[in-house]
């Protein structure tokens, strides 16, 4: 997420341990005044806590996205609002002078989670899945992914609506087109793959070449072992693209001497919920393979190989402080 980036650790620390005791029904009236207390020091204060219960509702409303699932969706989140008024009883006024508002599901793109839900091909968060299409081409979706496909006619064709794809193409002698919203990716025999990054289309190739066509109609071949990102206009220079980087369609994540921020950026696409890193041990750097199918796993690895301490003061909120001494 990049919308706390300016919001200090500490005090995003603070707002988790303030909202595990809040609704753990364990808080004295005493408490809560604190906790108004802290809540008016300081605006970041206020940010910090909205964040924690945005996370809150999105971690609860995590399978609800489906149609099926709407009413039960709206079921705990009306639950959810009761446990809420009864955890600030008596704060109205206070809750009101602070400018405080409860976040809901409704924030998130529902275009987008309608056209997911009702592509051919989709995958849950932290769910990784394959399919061989009718032309014998082999297809991964990586966690939280949906695309679409037409294998009728001159033209083979796979629309990315979000998330990750990894493809290997079959043997057809029909062209094969992957469209993105920036533009569109015409393969020449190939493996590669491609991510959705918000307004960017992140290519790597491993076999092959593929032929990148913008919206903007600016065009460049990415060949083996490179890889770029463009957008509708853009096309960025060529970097060079590892075969590690593809692991994740076997369900490793494969760390080469890479940040520890970025690996946690990483497994926080598999799972539900936040982690919190402090920034003291953000740039460790990290070697070896982890799981993606069991990121508690994966956490328990850094640290037994990190001087990082992880704890998790509420379901959906983990924290990585640096080892005590």
């Amino acid at each position: 997420m990049t919308d706390h980036a300016h919001i200090d650790h500490q005090v995003l620390s603070d707002a988790a341990d303030w909202f595990a005791l809040l609704r753990s029904g364990d808080a004295s009236p005493k408490d809560n005044q604190r906790w108004l207390t802290w809540l008016k020091q300081h605006p970041d204060h206020v940010l910090g806590w909205q964040l924690v219960e945005r996370i809150e509702q999105q971690f609860s409303a995590a399978t609800g996205n489906h149609p099926d699932h709407t009413e039960a969706t709206l079921q705990q989140a009306r639950t959810n609002r009761v446990q809420r008024r009864t955890m600030i009883k008596g704060m109205g006024a206070a809750l009101g002078t602070l400018g405080l508002g409860w976040f809901s599901w409704q924030q998130t793109s529902l275009p987008q989670i309608a056209a997911a839900w009702q592509a051919q091909y989709r995958t849950g968060t932290g769910d990784i899945q394959h399919w061989t299409l009718a032309d014998g081409t082999q297809l991964w979706l990586n966690t939280d992914s949906a695309v679409d496909t037409f294998m009728e006619g001159p033209l083979r064709q796979i629309q990315l609506i979000r998330g990750e794809i990894l493809i290997q193409t079959g043997a057809d002698t029909r062209p094969l087109v992957v469209y993105t919203p920036q533009g569109e990716l015409r393969p020449l025999g190939t493996r590669f793959s491609v991510r959705q990054d918000g307004r960017d289309t992140f290519l790597s190739v491993y076999e092959g070449a593929v032929e990148i066509t913008t919206r903007h109609q600016q065009r460049t071949v990415v060949k083996r072992f490179e890889q770029t990102r463009f957008r509708q206009g853009h096309i960025a220079p060529l970097e060079p693209a590892r075969l590690s980087q593809q692991a994740w369609h076997k369900k490793r994540i494969i760390a080469e001497d890479i940040r520890l921020a970025d690996l946690i950026d990483t497994l926080g696409r598999y799972q539900h919920g936040h982690i919190q890193l402090s920034p003291q041990v953000a740039d460790l750097r990290v070697f070896g393979g982890f799981p993606l199918d069991n990121p508690e796993q994966a956490l328990g690895m850094l640290e037994n190989a990190l001087p990082i301490r992880i704890d998790q003061p509420l379901p959906w909120w983990t924290r990585i402080e640096p080892a005590t001494p």
